[in-house]
């Protein structure tokens, strides 16, 4: 049972002894590192792919002939489009499998990548990158079910914040490959849509080489045991199942939809324009500004790790708020120093905050979700949370062309004091959403039937007694850690009344 406004607690502890995280990774088969792989480099893919426009926001409003604002709206669209791809992929995923569901996803976003670098109009371009939010809405929810469904479950903490940081990764790449390749090559900034395009298809390669998921695989089994169903007939059932999951659980999916956009809006509100508030409001040269973001994601990476190691320990929503306290703490850094090196690190600690909290973000959303619907559920509401985001950046540059400040003599947008009072509010709303929402640590989604599967829309709908067992000690944990919270409440009131008389 989901309940919301919980107290915020530690995980609970384990009622067995568990295995040390370096005993577990030892323990990994190589198939399973080859699907944790694979979702990390799907979720690269995606960021290399999307931040292609934030790093060649100048050199496209050159090419087009269209300011800052103009330039960002192609920003809005994918991000409106991808919730479509979301839906698409992730029904794909949790009917067929994971496997080829994936391998069309990463395809046609290569595809579409290609086809932007040879836009010559801006129309053109818009078009290009409203069909590509498509295409991209599917990774997210594919590439963490495929990653973390087949690791045990004392590593998907940190595996959580490995998954996640994929995105800080391809960001990474993709600034490396604007500040190398783009300004020694003739294309200029084609040449770095060409480069993400290739990048993603060899992620479909490699995802086509690999077989299904294996717990996938064994829910299939499992609902084949029941007798001979036609696939007109799982169709069927699962279309069922949605529309159950649906009515059970609205809420959920209305809470899963408000926390990501909290998320979307403090990652995209504090990354999209980063390196065009270095340059039009700091000053920095584009060779500065790229080696800035390269710093500040090597934040994010290491935020992401650290988070969704600890979060195995300190609870998942416990761990969000600790870093999104992290991110305000550090907003006067991000905005108030003129050198390099002040802001360089005000972009490092903040975005460790940021991507440390969204670290925790793929994991937490698995065990939230309705266990048949793992691909869809996060997927659909992270990218409807997306949706809802999809202005951060022109947003921003609206609010750059209100306020401004001097530099030189010259009246520049002042990205500082919009960035600074953007993500403030921001992260206000984002802590609000989490501690007033549920938690459901430790969750064993891996044990339950296909969506397919007559009954497998039901969250007590597992494959053996194993699961049920398991389930049922979860949930005699927390049971028991309710009772103690309850108890000890009682005791305060009736010392407090002993005084009181």
């Amino acid at each position: 049972m989901t309940i919301f406004f919980a107290p915020l607690r530690l995980a609970p502890r384990p009622t067995e002894p568990q295995e040390s995280v370096w005993k577990l990774l030892l323990e990994v088969t190589p198939i399973q590192w080859g699907f944790f792989f694979v979702g990390w480099l799907a979720w690269c893919c995606d960021a290399i792919d999307f931040f292609s426009v934030s790093l060649s926001v100048t050199a496209l409003g050159e090419q087009f002939d269209r300011d800052t604002t103009k330039i960002t709206q192609a920003i809005t669209l994918t991000l409106l489009f991808r919730s479509v791809g979301a839906v698409l992929f992730g029904v794909f995923s949790d009917r067929f499998g994971r496997k080829w569901p994936l391998v069309f996803n990463l395809l046609l976003v290569a595809v579409l990548e290609l086809g932007a670098g040879f836009c010559n109009t801006y129309q053109q371009f818009l078009a290009v990158r409203s069909l590509f939010g498509i295409g991209m809405g599917g990774i997210w929810g594919l590439a963490a079910s495929t990653a973390l469904e087949n690791l045990p479950v004392g590593l998907r903490g940190i595996g959580s914040g490995f998954l996640q940081q994929g995105y800080a990764v391809g960001y990474l790449f993709a600034a490396c490959i604007s500040l190398k390749l783009v300004p020694a090559v003739h294309p200029g900034w084609r040449a770095l849509f060409w480069t993400g395009a290739g990048i993603s298809a060899f992620g479909a390669a490699v995802r086509a080489v690999l077989p299904e998921s294996a717990v996938f695989q064994k829910a299939r089994e499992a609902a084949e045991k029941h007798g001979f169903i036609s696939e007109k007939e799982k169709t069927r059932i699962f279309l069922h199942e949605t529309k159950e999951m649906l009515k059970k659980h609205w809420v959920l999916c209305i809470y899963a939809v408000l926390l990501m956009t909290g998320f979307n809006f403090l990652s995209h509100g504090s990354q999209d324009l980063f390196p065009t508030y270095l340059e039009k409001t700091k000053g920095f040269s584009a060779h500065d500004a790229t080696i800035a973001t390269i710093i500040s994601n090597c934040g994010a990476v290491s935020g992401g790790i650290v988070a969704g190691y600890v979060s195995q320990f300190l609870g998942r929503r416990i761990t969000i708020v600790v870093f999104v306290c992290w991110v305000a703490v550090f907003i006067p850094l991000w905005i108030l120093p003129s050198t390099f090196g002040g802001l360089a690190a005000g972009g490092f600690w903040v975005q460790f905050g940021v991507q440390g909290a969204w670290g925790v973000i793929p994991i937490h959303l698995a065990e939230l979700a309705p266990p048949a619907f793992r691909a869809t559920f996060p997927g659909v509401a992270y990218q409807l949370g997306n949706m809802v985001s999809s202005a951060s950046a022109q947003i921003e540059a609206t609010g750059g062309d209100h306020l401004k400040t001097t530099l030189n003599g010259k009246s520049v947008p002042d990205y500082a004091k919009v960035q600074g009072i953007f993500i403030g509010c921001i992260a206000a709303f984002t802590l609000f959403i989490t501690v007033i929402g549920p938690e459901n640590h430790g969750s064993h989604f891996e044990k339950h039937r296909a969506a397919f599967d007559e009954g497998g829309g039901s969250d007590e709908a597992y494959i053996d007694e194993e699961g049920a067992a398991a389930a049922a000690s979860a949930k005699e944990t927390d049971l028991e850690a309710g009772d103690h919270e309850n108890e000890k409440a009682s005791e305060e009131r009736i010392s407090t009344e002993k005084q009181t008389a």
